[in-house]
């Protein structure tokens, strides 16, 4: 049985759906039957259901608002994968754990290797960097998988955005020196479900194949939906945020080879396919 926590959530839901399709019996706790503030309320439903698999995607992920609630997303996303962890271990459970392209400083143009040196700059990616190294130190059967610029049916993303705005506007302004992988749900929840099967523990990185800016992203977006919308790339120093972003997001899926995984598929192929689904 897999526990999925978070399932209210983008990755949650579609990874519900997919363990639905093959057949996978899993739990997904509410809010209230997992709360991960503390830790009786991170560890109690875990202890209750001993599940084989922990999926735990939930998490702390108001980047902005993290740098004026430095102590709830350090408390969530550190100390409370700790504490699921901690049951994880008791239980004897596989455990992944979803992370980011945060705990990375975003210098320079090359991807990021799994082993490359941690500097993340801001407090979302210092949580979240927390949370990995909870895992790493207390589950032995763990897989920590990092992904970047998520979008999914459940819940608000970029695209949603860019296509509210393109229903009231002629031109937008979008960053332009911040490169990334956009990665759809539906894809990564395949994934997570195949490496959840295997023994194949350790550290991987998955995100759509390619890599784009924000601007080029947002182009691709009114272009597939048939928008006719302008888009101004523009700096990162002309669009400031509470939180700093990193400028390279780009994470190399050398891991995912070496263990035999098979990529995901095109972050533009991608698009298309959710652009269907939202149509639904």
């Amino acid at each position: 049985m897999v526990l999925i926590t978070g399932i209210l959530g983008q990755l949650g839901f579609d990874l519900a759906k997919e363990l639905t399709k093959r057949g996978v019996e899993y739990v997904a706790p509410s809010l209230e039957e997992l709360e991960l503030t503390t830790e009786a309320g991170s560890k109690n439903f875990i202890l209750e259901k001993k599940p084989d698999i922990i999926a735990h995607c939930a998490a702390y992920t108001a980047v902005d608002k993290a740098e004026s609630e430095a102590e709830l997303a350090i408390t969530i996303n550190g100390m409370g994968t700790r504490w699921v962890a901690e049951a994880a271990r008791e239980v004897g459970a596989k455990m992944i754990y979803i992370s980011t392209d945060y705990v990375f400083g975003g210098d320079g143009k090359i991807p990021y290797e799994v082993n490359d040196e941690k500097k993340p700059v801001n407090v979302y990616g210092r949580s979240k960097l927390l949370g990995e190294d909870a895992v790493n130190a207390i589950v032995d059967k763990h897989f920590i998988v990092r992904t970047s610029w998520v979008f999914g049916i459940n819940g608000h993303n970029f695209i949603k955005t860019m296509l509210k705005l393109g229903q009231t506007k002629d031109k937008v302004n979008v960053v332009n020196d911040q490169i990334g992988s956009p990665t759809y749900t539906v894809d990564l929840a395949k994934l997570l479900a195949d490496m959840m099967a295997t023994e194949k523990y350790g550290t991987y990185h998955a995100t759509n194949e390619g890599f784009c800016s924000w601007a080029e992203f947002t182009r691709e977006i009114f272009k597939q939906a048939g928008l006719k919308v302008e888009v101004d790339g523009i700096p990162t120093v002309e669009y400031p945020t509470p939180a700093r972003r990193p400028f390279n997001s780009r994470l190399s899926k050398k891991s995912l080879d070496e263990a035999g995984f098979e990529r995901l598929p095109t972050w533009q192929d991608a698009l298309a396919r959710y652009l269907v689904e939202l149509k639904k």
